[in-house]
């Protein structure tokens, strides 16, 4: 998490489009002004494209992809509006109540969901003002998988420092916890697809030659010699060839998912987390065998 939300003023956004924006939103229901969703906008803006100069439309094109709604309520909840507070405590307490009871040490959960509607609410001054932890939601996700994640963190964090030399708990906890620390401020439904697109064009590209490499050792289960074997190739080139070609799709993969989807360093580790969870991602699937492709 960053250390501040970025300047507003670093990236402007055209009135005209903060408006469009604000409609799909329904923020007038929160009555969230244009001028602080159009601060919100341009916060998530320059967090995005942190240290790159985007163009008007790569920006439109990426605003135009968040969860506006939620963004908007978001924001309504920093400026401290009654009905959107009393939207979110109805709406969201629940499941953040449950996910606290699931992964808080006993009869931690309330004092945890507590702590962090107490940031969300923004009982922190600095620079003369509230500062709430709701500024640093970005849109990118949704409020609910945000504040999994947050407080998948801070349960982490607590345990750490309650028994700073100690593993962490083992067992069906660990694994709950481990469960939503994994969850990053995006939705597994929204980049499990891009994932697997990534992974199809990366293995689409391959030369033939790379792609049997890969499809005799992954699909049919061949041993190294034995794909060695079917090339005319040792057993260490094989291996090597095999490691070679696992990193160029990664390497592919990663590039694809910054420059097509936009993803940040962060959401990017945590697609390829949530590729190694998901039962159906399966290498052997992506990777049909090309059996007759051999040169």
């Amino acid at each position: 998490m960053d250390s501040a939300p970025a300047e507003a003023s670093a990236l402007r956004i055209e009135l005209d489009f903060v408006r469009r924006l604000h409609l799909r939103a329904n923020a007038a229901r929160w009555n969230l002004s244009h001028a602080d969703f159009r601060a919100a906008l341009s916060r998530s803006a320059t967090h995005r494209f942190r240290g790159q100069a985007p163009t008007p439309s790569e920006i439109r094109a990426y605003l135009e992809s968040l969860h506006l709604e939620d963004l908007a309520l978001a924001c309504a909840c920093a400026r401290g509006s009654e009905p959107a507070w009393e939207h979110f405590v109805r709406e969201l307490r629940p499941a953040l109540l449950s996910a606290a009871a699931s992964c808080a040490l006993p009869g931690g959960a309330h004092e945890l969901a507590d702590s962090i509607y107490a940031d969300l609410f923004g009982v922190e001054e600095r620079a003369g003002g509230r500062r709430s932890l709701f500024d640093y939601f970005h849109g990118r996700s949704t409020i609910a998988g945000w504040l999994r994640a947050v407080l998948a963190q801070r349960v982490v964090d607590r345990v750490r420092e309650a028994r700073r030399f100690e593993p962490l708990p083992e067992g069906e906890r660990a694994r709950q916890v481990a469960a939503l620390v994994d969850e990053p401020d995006v939705d597994r439904d929204r980049h499990l697809p891009m994932v697997r697109a990534a992974l199809a064009a990366a293995l689409a590209s391959l030369p033939p030659r790379d792609r049997l490499r890969l499809a005799l050792y992954y699909t049919q289960q061949m041993k190294l010699a034995a794909v060695g074997r079917v090339l005319a190739e040792s057993e260490a080139t094989v291996s090597r060839r095999l490691d070679r070609t696992r990193q160029e799709i990664r390497q592919a993969v990663e590039r694809r998912l910054r420059e097509q989807y936009g993803l940040d360093e962060t959401q990017v580790a945590a697609c390829f987390e949530y590729a190694r969870s998901d039962p159906a991602f399966d290498l052997a699937r992506a990777l049909p065998p090309d059996l007759d492709q051999a040169t």
